[in-house]
């Protein structure tokens, strides 16, 4: 069972994470995106944006960094063996862009029981090199618990 005591906690801000241009290709190739600006530097440069924008679900690659702090914490007792993915929201200040140094920083939002099985919401918000906050993406996993 994942300990209640940590839902309000908040985990420390992870490393920069430089965004590469063949990141964003190889992840809009993985997703299926067909958006001329995750793929093509003209496209996205004739939409405005300095280099080629990332597919919204992109942030995961960003938020997963945060969640790895979470899931080593013994306090939390998360045993990822019996996790499930249950929901996945984004919410987007701006697009995020190739050349982008992210950060981003983990709060529990709230830890539930439900069927003997605990719901975890987490928020994790992302932030640009100036500190200014790109995206929150709000995950929630499903810890089974033990048959």
């Amino acid at each position: 069972m994942v300990n209640p005591q940590i839902e309000g906690k908040t985990y420390p801000r992870t490393a920069s994470y430089l965004v590469g241009r063949e990141k964003i290709r190889e992840f809009a190739k993985a997703v299926f995106s067909t958006d001329p600006a995750n793929l093509d530097l003209a496209a996205a440069k004739a939409l405005g944006y300095s280099d080629l924008i990332a597919p919204p679900t992109f942030a995961v690659v960003i938020q997963e960094r945060s969640l790895t702090t979470v899931l080593a914490d013994k306090e939390a007792a998360i045993d990822f063996s019996r996790v499930v993915h249950g929901d996945q929201r984004f919410i987007h200040e701006r697009p995020i862009v190739a050349g982008d140094e992210l950060t981003s920083e983990l709060k529990v939002a709230s830890v539930k029981s439900l069927a003997g099985n605990s719901m975890v919401t987490f928020e994790t918000q992302i932030f640009d090199q100036k500190d200014a906050l790109v995206c929150t993406a709000i995950s929630t996993l499903v810890v089974r618990g033990q048959a």
